[in-house]
């Protein structure tokens, strides 16, 4: 959701990839959901490694994961500002339909709040 968010509203400024250490090898039906309630198509979104990006530098290398703050730094080495994130995975949300879309909505809510937030405050320094 990250990675859509930021090119969504951001864009002008930034270009956001986004990648996981393990991915799932699927973008989940309520990540889809979630923005498309705030008009973001993720509906062509893929699920990837970081391996796709191991020759690319960032000027930002963002992780919202435990598991990605931990192996990042091994390939990511020459990359620019590391900065965490964290935000629970809402794919771990258990409990009714109803229950868990509104865990992905929090997280999306949260992304928008902490990781945009971040990155506007770095574009007025």
């Amino acid at each position: 959701m990250a990675e859509y968010l930021i090119n969504a509203r951001l864009g002008t400024h930034y270009e956001a990839v986004s990648a996981g250490t393990r991915p799932s090898g699927y973008v989940h039906p309520n990540a889809v959901r979630a923005l498309a309630e705030i008009d973001i198509d993720l509906s062509m979104g893929q699920s990837q490694s970081v391996d796709a990006f191991a020759d690319r530098y960032f000027d930002y290398v963002i992780t919202v994961c435990g598991s990605a703050k931990e192996n990042c730094p091994v390939w990511m080495g020459g990359s620019g500002q590391q900065v965490h994130i964290g935000f629970e995975d809402p794919a771990d949300a258990t409990g009714s339909d109803a229950e868990v879309h509104a865990v992905f909505r929090r997280v999306r809510d949260e992304i928008i709040t902490d990781v945009l937030g971040f990155l506007e405050a770095e574009l007025s320094k």
